[in-house]
């Protein structure tokens, strides 16, 4: 699996602006997360997530057909199955899987050869107005549970094999300082993602 990627960063700190900029650079596909989460407006099933049911989702898990799970801050499940990463891996292109901290933890204990990427924000502050620049009818509580959950992820930044921190207006130099660490990673294994 050295053709995949971790790519893992709390709300706000623009891990999905990342992805979004590495793939008009680099030929990349998608892992795509299994979620109990409602599918919200603009979203596509199989594009933005699986959306399955509870059940369903406790089904892969007792049948071990998770690679990794966890439940969030919002109660959802979401996880990946193998049989995505297996998708993935079989593409033959550049595999970046977007998740959490805990399934970083997971990951890297079952794949520790995956190298992974943090997407840190440059402050709790900017995090804070990023989050409310999003969605301006976003709650006070909310957002404290969203700072709380980050102060926690920070506690967990040595798990991740690199941190780029996501400086404010210099999200292009970001994209570039990623693209830089993924197209080192795959000259040392020697792998080619296909055009």
């Amino acid at each position: 699996m050295s053709n995949i990627f971790i790519i893992s960063g709390p709300s706000g700190a623009g891990e999905d602006s990342v992805i979004d900029g590495l793939k008009k650079i680099l030929p990349v596909e998608k892992i795509v997360t299994s979620t109990t989460r409602k599918i919200r407006p603009g979203e596509m099933h199989g594009i933005n997530y699986y959306y399955i049911s509870e059940g369903e989702f406790k089904e892969k898990i007792k049948n071990d057909e998770l690679a990794e799970w966890a439940q969030e801050y919002n109660n959802n499940f979401y996880g990946v199955t193998k049989e995505e990463l297996t998708r993935v891996e079989k593409s033959k292109k550049i595999g970046l899987w977007k998740i959490e901290y805990k399934g970083v933890i997971t990951a890297k204990t079952k794949f520790p050869h995956i190298k992974s990427i943090y997407i840190a924000p440059p402050s709790l502050e900017i995090l804070r107005q990023r989050i409310k620049r999003r969605d301006s009818a976003v709650s006070e509580e909310y957002l404290n549970e969203r700072m709380d959950y980050t102060k926690e992820w920070m506690k967990h930044e040595s798990i991740y094999d690199y941190k780029i921190v996501n400086e404010e207006g210099k999200l292009k130099e970001t994209i570039k300082r990623v693209a830089e660490i993924i197209r080192n990673e795959l000259e040392k294994t020697q792998v080619t993602p296909d055009a």
